[in-house]
């Protein structure tokens, strides 16, 4: 009964303790057995809450486990896994340990039972997290990892509030359906909105992730903004907004991960793409779109990280990102390049691939609720999916045109993380049923009719057409070695500029005022110094003693004037 009231982020937390006091081939055992361990137990954990306390009259659930929440678990425990595969090469202690407790705050955030629980591991997603950023020990790391980690607190501050307004409103602290009703709804919307990259604070993500280790980012791309998918589609399914939230998420970042250079950048924008699929499913709040959501999410935890793996093989490898400095890779590293080839293709949707099984049920339910122009939007996107993340990625990173760069594929760690990730797509592609037995509904649906496959297959084909035309044609964005700001442009460009403007005009008034007071200080002192030596003894013929026993008079005098007027 005692391992049943184990919640399964305390293995995690031991596990930091694990990595932090151990070396070697040990750590990495004991690191990989831990999600192992702890994954075999979560299998046979039982729907329900299992571990309750009390805490200044409220009642505190650490640990309560339904489909939805279990399904999450199950996939942050298959993330933690293969992060730790690929990560086992690293000899940082402090990457190492911040993996441990992001992990864990990550699965103890999706088993909270009350918001009180769920704002503790909110806030230590950020502090757990940032480590992963700054441990690449770079000037832009250290920049970038601040930025990250302001955005991620003020999600915190925000949910505690909110938090706080809804037991005032509600006398509750349990975590379940919220909606928009009232100001703690919003506030905690708006919390969750932050961690989940909605448009106008998304910007944290693409630029952090880029910058954080090549093992740091796969572990980010998996857990924050999956854990605010979680959030959404516990505390606001079917909330109309979303569809809209979603759509916009769907379809903006296509735009910038064209033109970007650097190729985790680009996978950085993608992520938010594929989290607007999730976010509109969540939206429109039906069985099959809510099962839609939350297995596209399982299945982009997996895609994604392979992408976020080959490309940090590539950066691992040749120590360079940008799409203008690579090409002609798969002459030697071929096991990476094809690895790369399957995660492209399930983000794309290719039929036989996991992430046909998912999105396709998504866009099905937008078309049966009557949602015509999300589905268009959603459209769109999977096309432009396919140009930035099918298409764009392997193709500059291992063909295009030929660097000269002739490195070897990565260590046999990180092949074999590579290798599970893609066998996982694959076998979820073509055996979608042992996916869709986990969801939280029973909807029956069949991803592989004639008219899901022929739709997608003519998308995918024009699409690629596309491509080709447009590069034979020289009308394709150029790879080119430079930086590509959006909303963050407000505050890494015009608040910058502004606040440097405004204070350089507050130093030099404050410089010229300060010039003028003491002009007339001067003034009035030597006019007084002449009139004391005029005086002969009056105060003293010597000129510091005489100005030191005037400045005491002075204040002296300044003093019992205060006094009186009091």
């Amino acid at each position: 009964m005692w391992m049943l009231e184990l919640p399964p982020f305390v293995l995690f937390l031991i596990g930091g303790l694990i990595a932090a006091t151990t070396r070697g081939k040990l750590r990495g055992a004991l690191m990989i057995a831990i999600p192992v361990i702890s994954g075999l137990h979560l299998w046979t954990v039982p729907e329900g809450v299992h571990l309750q306390l009390m805490f200044l009259d409220y009642q505190l659930v650490p640990y309560r486990a339904d489909k939805l929440s279990l399904m999450f678990g199950y996939i942050f425990h298959i993330a933690a896994f293969i992060a730790i595969i690929y990560s086992l090469h690293v000899k940082d202690t402090v990457q190492q340990v911040a993996a441990m407790l992001y992990a864990g705050s990550a699965i103890g955030a999706v088993f909270a039972g009350d918001l009180l629980t769920l704002f503790v591991f909110w806030e230590l997603l950020a502090f757990t997290s940032v480590f992963l950023i700054w441990a690449r020990r770079t000037p832009q790391a250290y920049s970038a990892g601040m930025r990250y980690l302001i955005m991620q607190v003020l999600s915190g501050v925000i949910l505690l509030v909110g938090a706080l307004f809804y037991i005032a409103d509600t006398g509750s602290i349990s975590f379940d359906f919220i909606g928009l009703e009232g100001i703690a709804g919003w506030l905690i919307f708006i919390a969750f909105g932050i961690k989940c990259a909605f448009p106008f604070a998304h910007t944290w993500l693409t630029d952090a992730y880029p910058e954080a280790t090549p093992t740091g980012t796969v572990l980010l791309s998996a857990f924050t903004t999956k854990v605010a998918v979680y959030a959404l589609a516990r505390g606001y399914p079917g909330t109309e907004l979303l569809v809209y939230i979603g759509a916009a998420m769907t379809c903006f970042p296509i735009f910038f991960a064209v033109i970007e250079n650097d190729l985790r950048r680009v996978l950085a924008y993608s992520l938010i793409n594929q989290v607007g699929f999730m976010v509109v499913g969540i939206g429109i709040g039906t069985a099959l779109a809510l099962n839609g959501a939350v297995s596209h999410a399982f299945n982009d935890v997996i895609f994604k990280g392979l992408l976020f793996m080959s490309m940090g093989a590539v950066l691992h490898m040749t120590g360079r990102i940008n799409g203008s400095d690579l090409g002609g890779l798969y002459k030697t590293m071929p096991k990476t390049t094809i690895l790369c080839i399957v995660g492209a293709a399930s983000i794309s949707a290719f039929p036989l691939f996991s992430g046909f099984v998912s999105k396709s049920m998504v866009m099905t339910a937008a078309i049966e609720t009557g949602h015509d122009w999300v589905w268009l939007m959603l459209l769109f996107a999977s096309a432009g999916v396919f140009h930035h993340a099918g298409i764009k990625i392997p193709y500059f990173a291992f063909f295009a045109h030929d660097s000269g760069i002739r490195a070897n594929d990565p260590p046999n760690n990180m092949v074999l993380a590579m290798f599970i990730a893609a066998c996982l797509c694959i076998g979820i592609g073509i055996y979608p049923a042992a996916l869709y037995s986990l969801l939280p509904y029973d909807t029956g649906y069949n991803p592989y009719d004639a008219t899901h496959v022929l739709a997608q297959t003519q998308l995918l084909l024009f699409s690629a057409l596309a491509f080709v035309w447009l590069n034979l044609k020289g009308m394709y964005p150029p790879e080119l070695r430079s930086t590509h700001l959006d909303v963050d442009w407000v505050y890494r460009r015009l608040v910058p500029n502004i606040l440097q403007r405004m204070f350089a005009v507050i130093w030099r008034v404050d410089g010229e005022v300060r010039q003028a007071v003491l002009g007339k200080l001067n003034q009035g002192q030597q006019l007084l110094t002449r009139k004391s030596k005029g005086a002969g003894s009056f105060i003293s013929s010597t000129y510091p003693s005489g100005n030191m026993v005037l400045w005491v008079a002075i204040i002296l005098a300044a003093y019992l004037f205060m006094v009186f007027i009091g």
